[in-house]
């Protein structure tokens, strides 16, 4: 029964893979919070994710560390997820509708050591770097991109 079984680990980032090698000139269109509309492919969203699983490693994120998110559903947040457990990082999607004290207890119980937000929560991540210690380093998602130490 050889034929039957897969010969490769079934990890939520080959999702990914797979949209990019069978689909990857398939249109993906999104609107991102500030307003505009975004639109891309699988293979390109594949090369960003691979991109950003990257660029936390070189922060030091490796296997179990999480990574916290305060966005709305958008192809950054897509891009976010499937880079974070690219790595085999947690990422933990926080509810922005949650009260702040509520936040806090849940990143530092989750030991998050990275907090991506989109730029519409700037108030609640102020308020939430001042109480969790944890947390190393804030990536206000737009178009530019700036990694900046608590």
């Amino acid at each position: 029964m050889l034929g039957l079984m897969q010969n490769l680990p079934l990890t939520v980032d080959r999702i990914l893979t797979h949209a990019k090698e069978w689909h990857g000139s398939v249109e993906m269109v999104s609107r991102l919070p500030e307003g505009p509309i975004v639109r891309t492919d699988y293979a390109q969203a594949y090369a960003e994710a691979r991109r950003l699983s990257a660029a936390l490693a070189g922060l030091g994120i490796s296997l179990g560390d999480r990574v916290a998110t305060l966005a709305w559903n958008s192809g950054r947040h897509l891009t976010l997820w499937y880079g974070v457990m690219g790595i085999g990082a947690v990422c933990h999607t926080l509810n922005p509708r949650l009260f702040v004290d509520q936040l806090v207890y849940i990143v530092n119980h989750a030991g998050d050591r990275v907090l991506f937000a989109d730029p519409g929560f700037a108030d609640i991540v102020e308020a939430l770097v001042a109480r969790c210690p944890s947390l190393e380093r804030v990536v206000i998602l737009g178009d530019t991109v700036d990694a900046a130490p608590v």
